[in-house]
């Protein structure tokens, strides 16, 4: 692992019919989901919820990456049967912006401060 740390923050609609069920799927993340991302180099993992002024439901996902190789430990999670069994449960839940990028599922977000 690396000794330096990289923050993420994304973002991303969740579907309001579907809002009970991810929050219930994210009180118990299954231990293979949890260890994965550990593995992949990804500490301080939080995923927030928000209803924003347009009515809509967001969530806004911050980690800390601490590895050497983040596409490649990224590509080793998505590759992960557990990890795509989760992801069949909750990407239905969720409503990718429309101005993301190409590729993106989660949007990018600009880190803007951070204080140590």
């Amino acid at each position: 692992m690396s000794a330096t740390v990289k923050r993420y923050g994304k973002v991303i609609g969740v579907r309001a019919e579907k809002l009970d069920e991810y929050k219930r799927l994210h009180a118990a993340v299954w231990p293979g989901v949890s260890a994965m991302i550990s593995a992949g180099g990804i500490r301080n993992f939080t995923i927030f919820l928000r209803k924003l002024p347009d009515g809509k439901h967001y969530l806004f996902m911050y980690f800390e990456y601490v590895g050497d190789d983040y596409e490649t430990d990224m590509k080793k999670m998505a590759a992960d049967p557990e990890t795509q069994r989760w992801w069949k449960l909750t990407d239905p839940c969720q409503e990718p912006l429309p101005d993301r990028t190409a590729g993106e599922w989660w949007a990018d977000m600009e880190e803007v401060c951070h204080n140590p």
